[in-house]
Parts: structure tokens; sequence; C-alpha cells
């Protein structure tokens, strides 16, 4: 099979894609690979919740002919280079610019992150989804800092209101972060053109590669597309 990363494309960020998407990129490449749901583990007891479904579930014909190639494992504890990478993202104010506008206009985007169509958790209260998002996108979010240990630090089941949502703002800064840094190693590690149909997605890869001048050819297609599967929920582990 032709190894060209022209010809073999990595879906970014998620691990699903609409149809009419991946009718593009099977037009438009040789191989689409797909990683698996990425579920982060925080701490010992709290992470993201895991779904385990596949973009072949639904497409097994196109697994047997070696179109479609999934299982690649991005769950668990981020290692120390992972950490360090979302951590320059985190602190880069351009990227993080993009990140709260993008949360604000960008209404997949949002989807993508927070389930806002019914009450959500903050702490341990109940909000409905708008007032919810009428306080994660307070203007003083996009400058306040940020790093995978304040996050680690506030992962616990007890908070206060202010801290909670200071949590659930952090939590969707590293998922995109973390989902981001295992789109660069795939798609390095196994000759692969980073391709989304999310224009925010695709900025911040390209803002985060210029800043780390990194020469990664990546792709965007712009096409109508269906809500994403959500990079995760915030819960508990139970040990």
């Amino acid at each position: 099979m032709d190894s060209s990363p022209s010809r073999n494309a990595l879906f970014h960020p998620f691990h699903l894609c609409a149809p009419r998407s991946l009718e593009i990129l099977l037009a438009r490449y040789l191989t689409i690979h797909f990683r698996d749901y990425m579920a982060l583990r925080l701490t010992p007891l709290m992470g993201t919740m895991a779904y385990h479904d596949r973009m072949g579930d639904d497409h097994p014909s196109l697994v047997t002919d070696g179109r479609l190639v999934q299982g690649y494992p991005v769950s668990g504890p981020l290692d120390a280079a992972a950490v360090a990478a979302v951590d320059r993202d985190l602190a880069d104010s351009d990227w993080r610019m993009q990140f709260h506008e993008a949360l604000r206009h960008d209404r997949r985007f949002q989807r993508g992150l927070f389930d806002l169509t019914h009450a959500m958790r903050i702490g341990s209260a109940l909000v409905p989804g708008p007032a919810a998002l009428l306080r994660l996108l307070a203007p003083d979010r996009a400058a306040s800092p940020y790093s995978v240990a304040l996050v680690q630090r506030l992962a616990k089941p007890t908070l206060a209101l202010d801290e909670a949502y200071q949590f659930e703002y952090g939590l969707a800064l590293l998922k995109t972060a973390a989902a981001q840094v295992y789109t660069i190693r795939l798609a390095r590690a196994h000759n692969l053109v980073p391709v989304t149909d999310s224009r925010t997605h695709h900025t911040l890869l390209s803002l985060t590669l210029a800043r780390e001048g990194l020469d990664l050819i990546h792709d965007y297609v712009g096409v109508p597309t269906e809500s994403p599967v959500p990079l995760g929920t915030s819960r508990q582990h139970e040990s």
C-alpha cells in the first residue's frame, strides 16, 4: 500500500466522523485512520467517560478492504511529554484566545465539549445549560492561568461553585490540547496527514505547529457535519 503521507489521513480530533465527511475523505485519501475514544485519567479517582464504539462498526467492508484503519489507543494518564505539550498550549495567549472565541461562537465546538441541552452538573449543583455556558464564557477565563497540574488539583468531587466552573473550563482546555498532542504523535509516527472537518480544530493545530516549529502537512475538509461525539465528560472512577 502507498505510504505517501499525501494519500493517508488521520481524522482528528474525534474517533468518529459524519457520513458526508467520510465520503470526502475516502475520495481524497487512500486510507483514513481513526483513533479510539480518548478517555483521560486525571487522578487515580477521576477521569473522563469512555466510549467503545469505532468507525468500523458501521463500515466493516471499509475495514476489510483496508480503506479504514482504526484501533489507535489514546486513553489513560498523560505522560510527562504530553503534559509539557499541553501546558505550552495552555500558556499560549493566541491559542487560548482562539479556543475561547470558538467556545463563544462555534456551536459545534461547544457541543464537543459540553452537553448544554439539559441541566449541566457543575460541582454538586445542577445548572441549566445556557446559564452554565454564560458562566463558562466569562471574559476573564481566556487569560486565566491554567495547567495540567491545576486541573488535576481541581479534579475532586467536592468543590465550591466558582472552583467547579474553573475545573470545567480547564478540563475543556485540557481535553482539546491533549487530543491535539495525540494527533501530532500519531501523524508523525505513522506518516499520516491530520485532517479534520472542524475549522476551529484545524486553526488550533495550525497555531501549535507554528509555535513549535513543526513541519506537518494538515488538511481541512469544510463540509456540513453532524454533532461530534464529545471529547469526554468528567466522572469519578471507582477504585
